[in-house]
């Protein structure tokens, strides 16, 4: 199955935080499943960063090279991405939560994700 991690997710899989689900690491972890991370997330970790609302133990450009050295598809944006998210309703207005939940729904992944107001999009979620 294919699925796309959520920013918080890719982070907390890649430090080994407690915070991320046993049933989110058990499908990261199954060799069966394809695992994407979107391009918005190395965005919205920059971003983060920069504005220092993120902090993290690991240089930015090594937190990127773990990421893809970890086993996960990057996933760029598309058009499609970018249409499928301005059909979305304003439930919430993070733009880089807005684009994620975009991706997902036009590459009919499964999103990997703690946030609940992702349920109000009709995305497929897991946790």
């Amino acid at each position: 199955m294919d699925y796309l991690l959520d920013t918080h997710a890719i982070i907390w899989a890649i430090t080994d935080e407690k915070k991320l689900s046993s049933k989110s690491k058990a499908l990261i972890e199954n060799k069966s499943n394809k695992c994407f991370v979107s391009k918005v997330s190395f965005w919205e970790i920059g971003i983060k960063c920069s504005l220092g609302r993120l902090e993290l133990k690991t240089d930015l450009d090594d937190i990127f090279k773990i990421i893809e050295q970890a086993g996960f598809e990057t996933l760029p944006v598309s058009h499609n991405h970018i249409l499928e998210s301005t059909k979305l309703p304003f439930h919430h207005n993070d733009p880089f939560d807005r684009l994620i939940i975009g991706q997902a729904m036009s590459e009919k992944m499964t999103l990997i994700t703690k946030d609940k107001e992702f349920k109000r999009y009709g995305c497929a979620l897991v946790w």
